[in-house]
């Protein structure tokens, strides 16, 4: 007798409505819902939406094809049909909006055109040389696979689904390796406050001097945009407007305009505006305000932690914890005014409880870390040694010795916290690995090339994922589930993709331990890229090593408490104001605006770091800048000849070995690190 599963499709639809509401306070929490157009909140809602249902439809699937004959163990279960259908529907809808929609909007939504239709001729034309990769990758798989199969439908469904897999695969491995380490390391600095502040101090100077420079390369486009305005001939009624609504959006006087060109790389307007022309520039212009945001958002959130953490360390004398009233923290909500904590319980809550509830998930993450690789590279040998051998499987799985194993509802729970927490790991990476280009999500004000782009990544890695998870357990298990009958089949139609899928988890080990034991620093040495990515390790090292970099970052974060009290900030400029929001419709004039865009002979002029001559578009060009930089570190070596000591040449070697040293900013003291290329370096290093 068959039990009903009216009650596990009712506790399936609300588990749904409840993801969707958390995916709307999220969407809410990065982008302005009211003012963000529907073409972009809609494919982004359900690019996350979509991916975050397998969590739920997964160990569904599980307890459906391999649930215990009593009904009161059972579990969460649905017909076969119904997951079948529920597979098809999330991936063909997460296929189309990786590998179609988003690419396309996100293009759309950055190509700077003012016309809707020049907008989607930009997006067409930047994504042919994308599409025609595609192509090709799939003209080849597809001859092999009517060459091992034959022609059939199945085949050129196969191709699609296989091509999609092995790239997502490639890269949530990469990714959830990297986070299975890198987490885990980031819960271990957190819970040590004095270490907390330490770090938050090292990573200030960097965050400070991307700021300037974000605001210079800001300056720099406003200034064409208002030398543009000033000019009369040789532009249309329509490109006047066109500029007419660039300037309202920007915040240099004209005042000022000639300064920013006589202390800036001179830039040349061309004799005659065109469409092209000013489309490039409302493109960088949108790029550099976003960039702008960007950087002033996670200054304060620097001094905002920095402050907050330095008040937890003077606490310990009087155990009286009073976060004090700061211009930098976030717009307070109607539940903040209510007060449940005294100044002692804050105090005991923030030095004694959260350290140890934070050492306590260090803990848990490390051992749920090592059982997840040690899951990915047993899980083939299961035939061998058992099904016990697999540790997520056997979490999952109840055993029994006469009959097959089970799901239950317990069972169900833990694949779902597997499941999440290695989603959890992957995703955390795509803020840590820093080969993304200029993009990131800032509160309220994430450019919308980026929302578009953070949700392909979502609905790109976690099907690859899932289908690897499952892969995991009982080997009799999942290939019974629905999932592997839509996914799995077509995937293994040929020896290729079948060897993929059971033997590259296994490379999992290679970013596992590039991560732990800091080998990316020696990589990056070698090749010449240490400003594309960070490593954490390093940056928590440097200051304990004498760089001085948290002694900076803490006279940095000093100068913006003092300049904060003062009236204003020091050394940045026209800055605007903490938790100023930017938005890309046209400003309109008014007294007050024009009042406050008035420039004061009381801010402080900025002197520049460092010439800006790279555009915010060749920042994320990976390969590219790879390429420059190996091909310089050829041409700026050093490959004069030094006579050797036997010929007496021993104080002019060493004065040259320190001239040298002292040009390029080594230290000789490194040891054994300079035959790999390492120094002594200020501020944050990118791993």
């Amino acid at each position: 007798m068959t039990s009903s599963s009216a009650g596990s499709s009712a506790f399936f639809a609300l588990s749904l409505l409840t993801i969707s509401g958390l995916v709307l306070l999220l969407l809410r929490y990065f982008l302005r819902l009211r003012t963000t157009p529907a073409y972009v909140t809609v494919p982004v809602f359900l690019a996350i939406a979509l991916p975050a249902s397998i969590i739920v439809l997964l160990p569904i699937d599980l307890a459906s094809s391999a649930g215990t004959e009593s009904d009161g163990a059972r579990g969460i279960w649905l017909p076969d049909n119904v997951v079948y259908k529920s597979w098809r529907i999330i991936y063909w809808l997460a296929f189309a909006l990786t590998w179609a929609i988003l690419p396309l909007l996100g293009e759309y939504c950055d190509s700077g055109y003012r016309e809707p239709k020049a907008r989607v001729r930009y997006a067409i034309r930047s994504l042919g040389r994308y599409w025609a990769i595609m192509l090709g990758a799939g003209l080849v798989g597809s001859m092999y696979l009517i060459w091992w199969n034959g022609l059939h439908l199945n085949t050129f469904k196969s191709l699609a689904m296989a091509l999609a897999y092995t790239w997502g695969l490639i890269q949530g491995i990469y990714l959830m390796g990297h986070g299975l380490v890198a987490f885990p390391r980031s819960l271990f600095w957190y819970a040590n406050v004095s270490e907390r502040l330490r770090r938050i101090q090292g990573h200030a100077p960097k965050t400070h001097e991307k700021l300037t420079e974000a605001l210079e390369k800001l300056d720099q486009y406003e200034a064409q945009v208002v030398q543009l305005k000033q000019r009369k001939n040789g532009i249309t009624q329509h490109f006047k407007e066109w500029i007419d609504d660039l300037a309202n959006n920007g915040s240099l006087p004209e005042s000022r305009a000639g300064i920013v060109r006589s202390t800036t790389t001179a830039t040349t307007i061309p004799p005659i505006i065109t469409e092209r022309y000013l489309a490039d520039l409302a493109r960088k212009l949108q790029r550099a305000r976003h960039a702008k945001v960007r950087f002033e958002t996670e200054w304060d959130h620097i001094v905002r932690k920095a402050v907050r953490t330095q008040a937890i360390l003077d606490s310990k004398a009087s155990q009286r914890l009073e976060f004090a009233a700061s211009p930098y923290q976030t717009p307070r909500s109607p539940l903040d005014r209510i007060t449940l904590l005294t100044p002692y319980t804050r105090f005991h809550l923030h030095t004694h409880i959260i350290p140890a509830l934070t050492y306590t998930a260090w803990a848990l993450t490390i051992l749920a870390s090592t059982a997840i690789v040690w899951s990915e590279c047993v899980r083939e040998s299961q035939d061998l040694g058992g099904p016990k051998l697999s540790l997520i499987g056997w979490t999952v799985s109840h055993r029994q010795s006469s009959r097959r194993s089970e799901i239950g509802f317990a069972g169900q729970v833990t694949a779902a916290v597997w499941l999440s927490y290695m989603c959890i790991c992957a995703f955390y990476s795509l803020t840590e690995v820093k080969i993304w280009g200029n993009r990131a999500l800032v509160r309220r004000n994430t450019y919308l090339e980026s929302a578009t782009w953070y949700g392909l990544q979502v609905a790109k890695l976690t099907v690859p994922l899932s289908y690897n998870f499952l892969t995991m357990n009982d080997t009799k298990i999942w290939k019974s589930t629905q999932f592997h009958k839509f996914l799995g089949q077509l995937i293994d139609l040929s020896p290729l993709g079948q060897g993929f899928s059971r033997f590259f988890p296994i490379f999992i080990l290679v970013p596992v331990f590039f991560t732990a034991f800091g080998l990316y620093r020696r990589l990056k040495a070698i090749c010449g890229f240490a400003d594309l990515l960070e490593d954490e390790d390093e940056d928590a090292n440097a200051g304990f090593a004498g760089s001085g970099s948290w002694r900076e970052g803490r006279a940095l974060i000093e100068r913006e408490l003092q300049g904060s009290t003062n009236g204003g900030s020091v050394g940045l400029g026209y800055r605007s104001p903490p938790n100023e929001r930017y938005t890309d419709a046209p400003a309109l004039p008014s007294s007050t605006s024009s009042s406050a865009a008035a420039p004061s002979s009381s801010r402080p002029e900025r002197t520049p770091r460092r010439a800006v001559s790279a555009d915010l578009d060749d920042e994320g060009n990976f390969f590219d800048t790879f390429a420059t930089r190996w091909k310089n570190t050829f041409e700026t070596a050093d490959f004069s000849f030094q006579r050797p000591r036997w010929m007496g040449g021993d104080d002019e070697v060493e004065a040259g070995r320190g001239r040298r040293a002292a040009d390029r900013g080594e230290d000789r003291g490194n040891g054994f690190l300079g035959l790999f290329g390492g120094r002594a370096e200020e501020g944050r290093v990118r791993l």
